[in-house]
């Protein structure tokens, strides 16, 4: 059975890490990569809204008889999408931010700034729509 309060716990985090990043996207590109405050407060609300991702994504298909997609993070993705807990599309970039959260992680050094703006620019509503498509989840399987 799902954890529904554990999983809307990690969507109201995403939420909040998304308001950040949102925050963030607003200001100009040069005075963004000017400050290693901002640079850093991306980062960090990026990654930790891609563990809450996977968080929520291992959550349910352990508790959907799923316990060997839920293992990897590219698994997970892959897995989420073949159980059409969330369409192809969301699917697909959710193998890609599972990439670019071990990039974060273990290859962090090798992440620029010009990289983040442009994520938190052009890529937040992947994360929206991945929050919408857990909700639906979620609703249909109480």
């Amino acid at each position: 059975m799902l954890n529904s309060i554990l999983l809307e716990q990690r969507l109201v985090l995403i939420a909040s890490y998304l308001f950040e990043l949102e925050k963030l996207a607003r200001i100009s590109k040069k005075d963004f990569l000017a400050d290693k405050t901002k640079t850093g407060a991306a980062e960090s609300y990026l990654r930790r809204s891609l563990e809450a991702i996977f968080d929520i994504g291992r959550h349910i298909l352990a508790k959907t008889g799923s316990l060997d997609l839920a293992m990897e993070y590219k698994a997970i993705a892959r897995g989420l999408a073949q159980k059409d807990i969330v369409d192809r599309k969301i699917g697909q970039k959710l193998v890609e931010m599972a990439g670019y959260r071990n990039r974060l992680v273990h290859l962090y050094s090798e992440v620029t700034d010009e990289e983040l703006y442009s994520i938190i620019i052009e890529d937040l509503d992947d994360i929206r729509n991945f929050v919408r498509q857990i909700r639906n989840f979620m609703t249909q399987n109480k």
